[in-house]
């Protein structure tokens, strides 16, 4: 069995993205292309299937033929809630996760995190300088932990992912995981 169909992406496009100025970050272009669609495009050619997950202008995330998953808790309490409703709602052995906002992410991804993950149900990537606990390989089994964790009001990645006795996968080149969050850091990604 090839081990890349065990996992579904999703990309998480369900923030407020406060920093663009209240635009929907996912659906800014760069390059001619939403980033969301960066992001998706790249993940399609890894793993047997993608979603979004997103909680406004759901039609245009819709329009590409994904499917798109909603919070299931009100008022976008961060990353884990779009986590927590696509674990809910898609079945899969284990979820790729990957913010809308880094376009660049490598071609292998799927797979390095795959090999790294040994026995663990959670590896998510540092290149080399900081964390991206977002970027994140989580195994199904996690979904209850999850629920509870967010039910106490807790929103913090990284602190759930070690809670699960996650890792952290080293990637060298940071530029691949570099985020577009305002309208600034767009315009310098262009063309680029």
């Amino acid at each position: 069995m090839d081990k890349l169909s065990a996992i579904t992406g999703v990309v998480l496009a369900g923030g407020r993205a406060t920093r663009m100025g209240g635009q929907n970050k996912g659906l800014m272009l760069l390059n001619g292309k939403a980033l969301w669609r960066h992001v998706a495009e790249c993940l399609a050619a890894q793993v047997a299937h993608v979603a979004v997950s997103a909680n406004r202008d759901l039609d245009a995330y819709r329009a590409c033929g994904y499917p798109v998953i909603t919070d299931t808790l009100p008022d976008f309490p961060g990353p884990l809630a779009g986590m927590l409703s696509a674990m809910q709602s898609l079945h899969s052995e284990w979820y790729l996760f990957c913010p809308c906002d880094t376009p660049h992410i490598p071609a292998d991804l799927a797979q390095r995190l795959w090999s790294a993950k040994d026995v663990r149900s959670a590896v998510w990537v540092n290149d080399g300088e900081r964390d991206h606990p977002a970027i994140a390989l989580i195994h199904q089994s996690v979904k209850a932990p999850l629920s509870n964790y967010l039910a106490r009001g807790e929103r913090r990645v990284m602190v759930f992912l070690r809670e699960v006795n996650g890792c952290a996968v080293k990637f060298a080149n940071k530029d691949d995981f570099a985020n577009v969050n305002t309208l600034d850091e767009l315009e310098r990604w262009q063309e680029k």
